[in-house]
């Protein structure tokens, strides 16, 4: 399909438009009308904030809608919305946003914000009606700050990015053999010794349960679930480094600066072991609101066979005692799981496609979402095992068309990984994300029947130019 002119700043691009005849003009008299809960009034403060910086005028809230008013509707009872879904009416009188609940608000006064224009004319959208809703639930990016720690500032700069376009999970890969991440209270060396660490001998850092809660706090006034991963058993070199006890031989390792896999495990077998994993998935859970404990489970090649089961099959026990879902990378599949557990698919469709029948997979293959690959041939930054994604690449594709046998209803969404072993500063972070991220958003939202390159590369040049004008340091890779 070819989106009308109207539409051009719509990215991801919705289910249902209507283009009517008139517009509506955003005046200084406008009034913002929001429900009376608490979160849904969150939305229409951030509404005002994102209008009044674009339109350049004060706008209020107000108790009740008016012709020239913005009104932003719960109704519980709108059941064909789905989760997360809305409904955007744009007359000459004013526009209308309904959704069940304050989640599909947020989403519905994405689409209004990027619809008002930013080049100096005034602030008027086309009237239309928009009926929208995500294809997949799970719609998120991972951010590394294991290899390289990224701070709280950035993280939050991080999440601001990604909820412009209605992306809804940042998993945090909190540790790896380079670094530990997280304060654990009853574990003081975590992050003396492990925090201390990075890829290269770069600067190390951690994030106290303050900091932590800071970050899962902003999230949550976005709309964002955070989703933190502690990988085991493999990738703990900086946990051993930390904690003798760990090791077998009671002698702690030197801490790790490379960027080799496979060359550390935990052992269940050792006293310290099942108390430490316990504090560790015990503490997240305290302090992440969100359902979900991703324990990692890739590339624990220093793990034998059976041990690496045993030690899955422990770790999914403590994930749902703890009353969470647990999440691990593709490899986890080889172990019998709950049907509550997600199945990460990054590289072998055979091994994602052989789990326990039942779990859901999150699609992640690194050929289309690995984003620490280069754009192409020309980047200076990024590694290229998974070969060089492009914006095509990184649109073209399909997530039911990855898995034999596995179709939308076993897919809980779609995830855009940053590994970075060799990214250093916030800024190569926004090289490598934007503005293929856009085009994550586009494939975990939009039905794959609407959705077409030729149709979007017009889209995704108007976003790059939006997101180069807020300071982002986007790869100029469309048009």
């Amino acid at each position: 399909m070819t989106t009308p002119a109207e539409l051009h700043a719509l990215l991801p691009l919705p289910q249902e438009v209507e283009l009517l005849d008139g517009s509506f003009t955003i005046g200084a008299q406008a009034h913002i009308v929001v429900p009376a809960d608490p979160v849904g009034a969150g939305v229409g403060d951030q509404l005002v904030a994102d209008l009044q910086g674009i339109c350049a005028v004060v706008l209020t809230r107000g108790a009740s809608a008016t012709p020239g008013d913005i009104e932003l509707v719960g109704a519980p009872e709108r059941t064909d919305l789905g989760d997360e879904g809305y409904q955007l009416d744009v007359r000459s009188g004013g526009v209308r946003v309904v959704a069940r609940d304050a989640h599909g608000l947020w989403n519905g006064t994405r689409t209004l914000v990027q619809l008002v224009p930013r080049d100096g004319s005034p602030p008027t959208i086309p009237a239309m009606r928009i009926v929208d809703m995500p294809r997949f639930e799970w719609r998120g990016a991972m951010l590394d700050v294991a290899r390289h720690f990224f701070n709280v500032d950035q993280v939050k700069r991080f999440i601001e990015l990604i909820a412009r376009y209605k992306l809804n999970r940042l998993h945090l890969h909190l540790t790896d053999d380079q670094g530990w991440r997280i304060e654990v209270p009853g574990w003081p060396t975590l992050t003396a010794v492990g925090g201390d660490s990075a890829v290269g001998g770069d600067m190390g850092g951690w994030f106290s349960l303050r900091d932590y809660d800071e970050i899962v706090m902003h999230a949550s006034r976005h709309f964002v679930t955070i989703v933190p991963e502690v990988d085991m058993p493999g990738h703990t070199n900086a946990a051993l480094a930390s904690v003798p006890a760990l090791n077998p031989d009671g002698v702690a390792p030197p801490s790790y600066h490379g960027k080799n896999v496979g060359f550390s495990s935990l052992h269940l077998d050792l006293p310290a072991t099942r108390g430490f994993v316990a504090d560790v998935l015990g503490t997240l859970a305290d302090h992440t609101p969100g359902p979900y404990l991703h324990v990692g489970g890739d590339e624990a090649h220093a793990t034998e066979r059976t041990q690496y089961a045993s030690f899955i099959e422990y770790v999914q026990q403590v994930v749902t005692g703890l009353g969470r879902t647990m999440v691990g990378w593709e490899e986890i599949a080889n172990v019998p799981l709950s049907e509550r557990t997600l199945v990460q698919h990054w590289l072998h469709p055979d091994v994602a496609g052989g789990s326990t029948p039942g779990t859901r997979l999150i699609m992640s293959p690194a050929r289309h979402t690995y984003l620490d690959m280069r754009h192409d041939e020309h980047d200076l930054l990024g590694r290229r095992w998974a070969g060089d994604i492009d914006i095509d690449t990184a649109y073209e594709w399909d997530p039911a068309a990855l898995v034999p046998g596995v179709c939308d209803d076993r897919i809980a969404g779609v995830e855009a990984p940053l590994w970075t072993e060799k990214v250093h500063t916030f800024r190569q972070v926004e090289h490598l994300c934007f503005p293929r991220l856009l085009c994550l958003a586009e494939v975990g939202w939009t039905n794959q029947s609407l959705r077409s390159f030729d149709d979007a590369r017009g889209r995704l040049a108007h976003q790059y130019q939006r997101l180069v004008a807020s300071g982002v340091n986007a790869a100029k890779r469309v048009g």
